[in-house]
């Protein structure tokens, strides 16, 4: 079998830089190239990939069409994981989560098509989901934004569709539930809920939860999402693509329990503060996952707990 080159997008973040991780060990990939702007991402999230001959870090921005068409050179598959991401900051940001998500989702959809690449498995979100008040969440009953950053991700949906029909691309979409894990920053002013939850543990002090902390989620520990990135890179199920994926563990976990089992993970007790609730906040979420379980084969073996102890054993040693 011809082994692929990768382009991610975004692969200094989070969830990317994962992703790369697994896919230089993965032998189906002769060669990751990282194309990142690190407007959000790290250099030190892939400094231990920077020696090895099957991987290439690009600085660039997707906004650029021109970078976007560079990057795809000797492309084979593409991983589009490149967002301004975070609803707070899309809230008081709107034009720039606006052009980073949306003109750079095109750009690079538009770049892929002009170099006849196929198949982009591209970052979506649960927010998507809106205003909808079902739960589990189903992928095909959606409700309406409640945030820029939510009608931005709901448009590279829409791209989406719209290029598979008209390209004869594939293009699968994985709708991340709040995923977390090692080299989620926790600084900065729109760091997620667990990072921060464990630098306050970490640091004997106390979180503040928005809200009294029954707002629940679906949280998902980042190998489950890395898994569920490398099944549809390579799946050779025709009745997986062009579809979109609810990528979670199909749990929920309040906020209160959410920072009880961190102090546990941390062994400390401190009581939590509480502020007001986000705006543009939904109190539940919780994802049906057969879908992905059916098509892709998708296995979230990883559940909370057992998350939060990976994710712990990586910030008690980088904070």
């Amino acid at each position: 079998m011809e082994k692929k080159n990768i382009l991610i997008t975004g692969g200094a973040g989070f969830i990317g830089s994962n992703l790369v991780e697994a896919l230089l060990n993965d032998k189906r990939v002769n060669k990751v190239r990282v194309v990142d702007n690190l407007s959000t991402g790290f250099r030190k999230n892939i400094n231990e990939f920077e020696k090895k001959s099957d991987f290439e870090f690009v600085w660039g921005d997707i906004r650029d069409i021109n970078t976007c068409m560079k990057a795809c050179e000797g492309i084979d598959i593409i991983s589009h994981q490149a967002a301004l991401g975070s609803v707070p900051r899309s809230i008081n940001d709107p034009v720039n989560t606006n052009s980073n998500n949306i003109t750079g989702t095109l750009n690079i959809f538009t770049a892929a098509k002009e170099s006849g690449i196929k198949r982009i498995v591209y970052a979506a979100s649960s927010s998507t989901y809106g205003d909808s008040k079902t739960l589990p969440k189903v992928e095909d009953n959606i409700g309406k934004p409640l945030s820029p950053y939510a009608i931005t991700k709901l448009v590279s949906e829409l791209y989406a569709n719209v290029f598979g029909d008209l390209y004869n691309m594939e293009l699968i979409g994985l709708r991340y539930f709040n995923v977390f894990g090692p080299k989620q920053d926790p600084h900065g002013a729109y760091a997620a809920v667990i990072p921060l939850f464990f630098k306050a543990a970490l640091e004997g002090k106390p979180a503040t939860i928005n809200g009294d902390g029954t707002y629940s989620r679906d949280y998902t520990f980042v190998a489950n999402a890395v898994q569920a990135n490398i099944k549809a890179l390579f799946t050779k199920n025709n009745k997986a693509l062009n579809e979109v994926y609810n990528i979670a563990c199909g749990e929920r976990t309040d906020l209160n329990e959410l920072w009880s089992y961190i102090c546990e993970t941390v062994n400390v007790k401190i009581e939590a503060n509480h502020g007001p609730n986000r705006a543009g906040d939904i109190p539940h979420s919780l994802a049906d996952v057969s879908k992905a379980r059916k098509l892709l084969e998708y296995n979230p073996n990883i559940k909370v707990k057992n998350g939060l102890e990976r994710a712990y054993n990586w910030y008690k040693n980088n904070l």
